[in-house]
């Protein structure tokens, strides 16, 4: 009976694989067509455009995750990178005239590239001290984009061309902008998740548990950080310039607030910085809570009030995030594996009459087994 009940168990687990995984592509599944049917569910374009700023909002926090979730460094001044790709974007159109697509594209390898002397600054130093070295930076990077006016326009900010043309209607651009946010984090969704299965994000991983360990162990810990943090800056400067071409202006006070690096931070944080997912649930949370706050108070701050209340409550009652509160509501009350094998009454006695006739043998034979002990 030993022997049936492992068999027994071994198999419950190998089925319960596959449920897990048809659960979780069924969720994927439903994701997908509630992207693609969105901008024809959308009652008007105000409603349409909440959901063009929540995909880009789901675009960036995805993108700060490439380094809080990884490596858990927790980087206040994100915004320099979605704020450097949408001028880059921008001033390649304005000055080359390249196409705007391939403007985005050639901004966030700018940005990479950039990221690397930032990256080999800033990652030296831990914990409280790399938050306030990316707080300087978005500072700095505002005070140049505001004093060299000739070339970034300084306060007045930057007019953006419309890459669909004057003749292309705002809802229709709106539609088009929330198939193009949601294609470019799709795509940043798939790069986190192989980097997460892979090898080098189980050294990242390592790195946010124990770094000095993770390094004794011969990980490389700072060229590991880096390549992070370059792929990190990468994706937040395309969805800067995507987002810039959408919105049609640039304003450096904007651009470059610590504010929009802090909501980065809160949205991963509240979804959950460990699951791929997590993001992109916090940025729907937030980002409809503070357009309808916005709606429905004008410019009055308390929708940062009603987000920092959200957060503390996240804090106190779900550390880990939503997603992986949830996660862990589920195994409490699923049903688990057992060892014990339910049998019939019949199987019990027709067990224990083989047993006895397999005892009778043995003895008549003289081959019963000694135990021991």
């Amino acid at each position: 009976m030993r022997n049936d009940s492992s068999r027994t168990v071994v198999a419950s687990s190998a089925a319960g694989w596959p449920r897990a995984r048809v659960a979780k592509l069924t969720g994927l599944l439903a994701l997908v067509v509630f992207v693609v049917a969105f901008p024809r569910m959308a009652a008007d374009p105000f409603i349409l455009s909440v959901g063009v700023i929540i995909m880009s909002y789901a675009v960036l926090a995805t993108s700060w995750n490439f380094v809080g979730g990884f490596t858990g460094y927790i980087s206040l001044g994100h915004a320099s990178y979605s704020g450097l790709g949408g001028y880059a974007t921008v001033l390649l159109i304005l000055h080359t005239g390249v196409n705007p697509w391939l403007a985005m594209f050639l901004g966030g390898v700018i940005v990479a590239l950039l990221a690397i002397p930032i990256g080999i600054a800033s990652l030296r130093v831990r914990g409280a001290s790399f938050v306030i070295v990316s707080i300087a930076l978005v500072l700095i990077l505002l005070l140049v984009f505001q004093s060299w006016g000739s070339f970034t326009g300084g306060s007045n900010g930057l007019r953006v061309p419309r890459p669909f043309g004057d003749e292309v209607l705002r809802p229709e651009q709106h539609e088009r902008f929330f198939y193009l946010h949601a294609v470019l984090l799709a795509i940043a969704v798939l790069c986190w998740w192989l980097i997460d299965r892979s090898r080098f994000g189980t050294g990242l991983k390592a790195i946010r548990e124990d770094e000095d360990k993770a390094q004794s162990l011969g990980v490389p810990t700072f060229a590991y950080k880096l390549v992070v943090f370059v792929i990190s800056a990468f994706f937040t400067a395309l969805g800067g310039g995507m987002y810039a071409l959408w919105f049609g202006f640039l304003d450096p006070i904007f651009q470059f607030s610590i504010l929009t690096g802090s909501y980065m931070v809160l949205m991963s944080l509240l979804g959950g910085i460990r699951n791929v997912f997590g993001p992109i649930l916090g940025a729907v949370i937030v980002g409809y809570a503070m357009e309808f706050f916005k709606a429905q108070y004008g410019d009055t701050q308390i929708h940062l009030v009603a987000l920092g209340v959200l957060l503390g409550i996240v804090v106190l009652f779900m550390p880990d995030g939503i997603l992986p509160a949830l996660r862990g509501l589920v195994i409490r009350f699923r049903p688990q594996a057992t060892s014990i094998r339910e049998v019939t009454q019949e199987e019990l006695t027709r067990d224990a009459t083989g047993s006895r006739e397999e005892s009778a043998t043995d003895r008549g034979t003289g081959t019963k087994e000694e135990v021991s002990g």
